[in-house]
Parts: C-alpha cells; sequence; structure tokens
C-alpha cells in the first residue's frame, strides 16, 4: 500500500504552539522568512488554482530548516543549564548539522552521531562546525539509541526530535520550533492574495515538522487543509504505523531521501499524526528524484527530501486523492540540493 486516507482528520483539534517562538527567531542574526515561490504550471499540472513552494534551501545560512528547532531548543536548554554542555544528537544529516552550528555559535561543544547510508559530504558539513562526529554501524534507529547512551554522560544533553520513555520535553521544544516556518507561510500567503492552504504536503522521517504542521493547522477551527505526509517507500514507517493504527518499526533500506530515512516514528508526534493526518503516502527513489529536476527547471533548486512533496502529491494524486480545481496547494521543500 502506497496511500492512506483518513479524512476524520479534518475535524480533530490540539492546542497551538507557544506564542514567542517566531519573536525569538526573528531576532536572530541573519534571520529572515524563506521564500513561498508560486509555480503556475505545477498548479495547471494538478489541476489546482494555486501552488506554492516554502523553499527552506537557505534557513539562518544552512540548507534545510532544520535550524528553527534546534535553536529554540538549545535556547530553552541552555536557559536552565549550570556550565557549559556537550549536545549530543543522532542525525541523518540536516538536524546534527544545526544542533553543531547552534553549539558552536553560543559556546558549547556538540558530539554528533551519524548512521550508516549518510554521505561524506554531509558528515564532513557537521565536522566543519566544530563537532565530534561519531558513524554508527547500523540504521537511523541504533544511532539514536547510542546517542542516548552518549548523552548520559556528565555534562551532556540528548537534542533529539525524536521521543523516547521519559524523554519528551527537548523534541516538543525542537517541534515548536518549527511552528516559525507555518507562520512564516500564513502571512506569505496572505501577502500573495491567497486564502488559507487547501491541501499541505510535509516530508516525513520520524514525524516531527509533520506534527509541528498538525498543531498549526490542527488548531484553528474546522476544517483545516487536507495535510499529506510523505515518506520513502524504503522508510515508511508512518504509513505502516497509520495503517495498522499504533506505531510500529520498519526495516529502512537504502534511499536517496536520506533525511526522511527513519524506521519509527517519534512517540511525541505519533498521536498528532494518528489524530491529524488526513493522508500518508510513500514514494519511490524515481518519484523524487524526477521531482527535484522538475523544481529546479522552474527555478527551486531541492533535494531529494525537500522534493519528496511535489513526489508525494503527484503519487497520491494518482491513486485516488481528489485534488479541488478551486484550491491552493503549499508544498514543503524541506533543503536544497547540497544536502543527503
Amino acid at each position: 500500500m502506497r496511500l492512506i486516507m483518513r479524512p476524520a482528520a479534518r475535524d480533530w483539534s490540539c492546542p497551538p504552539a507557544p506564542d514567542e517562538v517566531r519573536a525569538f527567531h526573528a531576532a536572530l542574526p541573519g534571520y529572515a522568512p524563506t521564500p513561498l515561490t508560486e509555480l503556475p504550471l505545477l498548479a495547471a499540472e494538478l489541476g489546482v488554482a494555486r501552488v506554492f513552494v516554502k523553499d527552506e534551501s537557505c534557513r539562518l545560512g544552512l540548507p534545510a530548516f532544520k535550524a528553527l528547532g534546534a535553536s529554540w531548543a538549545i535556547h530553552r536548554i541552555l536557559a536552565t543549564a549550570d556550565g557549559p554542555l556537550t549536545l549530543v544528537t543522532a542525525t541523518d544529516g540536516n538536524h546534527g548539522r544545526a544542533v553543531a552550528r547552534t553549539a558552536r555559535l553560543l559556546g558549547q561543544r556538540a558530539h554528533v552521531l551519524v548512521p550508516k547510508g549518510v554521505r561524506q559530504g554531509a558528515v564532513d558539513a557537521i565536522a566543519g562546525e566544530g563537532a565530534r562526529v561519531t558513524r554508527v554501524d547500523g540504521p537511523y534507529d541504533e544511532a539514536v539509541r547510542r546517542a542516548a547512551a552518549v548523552a548520559d554522560e556528565p555534562g551532556s544533553v540528548l537534542v533529539q526530535d525524536t521521543a523516547l520513555p521519559g524523554y519528551e520535553d527537548i523534541p516538543a521544544w525542537i517541534v515548536a520550533g518549527y511552528s516559525t516556518l507555518f507562520a512564516e507561510i500564513d502571512s506569505q500567503l496572505a501577502a500573495a492574495g491567497a486564502e488559507s492552504p487547501d491541501l499541505v504536503a510535509v516530508p516525513v522521517g520520524v514525524g516531527s515538522l509533520a506534527q509541528a504542521a498538525v498543531t498549526h493547522y490542527r488548531s484553528r477551527p474546522a476544517p483545516g487543509p487536507v495535510l499529506l505526509s510523505v515518506e520513502p517507500e524504503a522508510a515508511a514507517c508512518v504509513l505502516a504505523s497509520l495503517t495498522q493504527g499504533r506505531p510500529v518499526s520498519v526495516t529502512t533500506g537504502d534511499t536517496i531521501m536520506a533525511g526522511l530515512n527513519c524506521g519509527t516514528p517519534s512517540g511525541l508526534a505519533w498521536p498528532f499524526l494518528r489524530d491529524g493526518l488526513d493522508a500518508a503516502v510513500a514514494v519511490t527513489d524515481a518519484d523524487s528524484a524526477r521531482a527535484v529536476r522538475d523544481l529546479a527547471v522552474l527555478g527551486v533548486f531541492s533535494g531529494p527530501c525537500g522534493a519528496a512533496s511535489l513526489a508525494g502529491i503527484r503519487v497520491a494524486a494518482g491513486q485516488g486523492l481528489t485534488l479541488d480545481p478551486a484550491s491552493v496547494v503549499v508544498l514543503l521543500s524541506t533543503e536544497g540540493p547540497v544536502e543527503n
């Protein structure tokens, strides 16, 4: 199964993200909203009124959206720290570099564990931020377990977007950090004369960004937009979990969508994904590669993870997801082409 649809999610609701997050980001050096680019040719292809791509290829000087979550979470961590810390995390690339960059800027140490399959360029970029990098001979889930063990050392703290039993505050801060992205979309759509989106496509690894999307749109009066999660077929843990009605782990394989190559949904994200996602779809590497090329022709330069949102809506539309001709669609392009 490559697609599951869940129409009851449109009526689910939850509390909003904290108001102070966007003001925090706006005060950071180098902050600017990332572009929301309209692509009329894609709208014509999909048979909808308007298509916008949220381009996260340059966010606070890094080529992905992850700096939003890392910066807010580390800000919250350091607010109660008694001294210097080693910030420990596991990563498929972008999150680890964001933690390492934030640690360097704030005079802290970083130790980043990377699973098998992360390309050398991504590892070098993390090391270039001054972090200690440890390769783990195993998948992402194993790197998360190893990072949690390393973070038990004195003076260390785990900065992970994957919630674990007894470990939920910091993942929740990371998710809250992502709320700035959606607040920007609101302002940018209004400036473009568009109503609220009718469909938002979100690339998914462990589900933290999708949790932020659900929190943003399901904290408003129903019905909100259709929320579509997109995963690699090689690591479709959210699709499998929604199909079975409970969080499950899947054995991951190789994929060019390395930043989405996660085998277990975050425990913190799961209730939001279970109740707030309208649809979930899995895409192939070929689907993603085609989307990368097509976006580049239209002037949006995305990596395979970011382009997964376009790949996902194409696959979903071909398998039964109805797109209204009057719809406004937002695709999240979560990274630039240089990552993963």
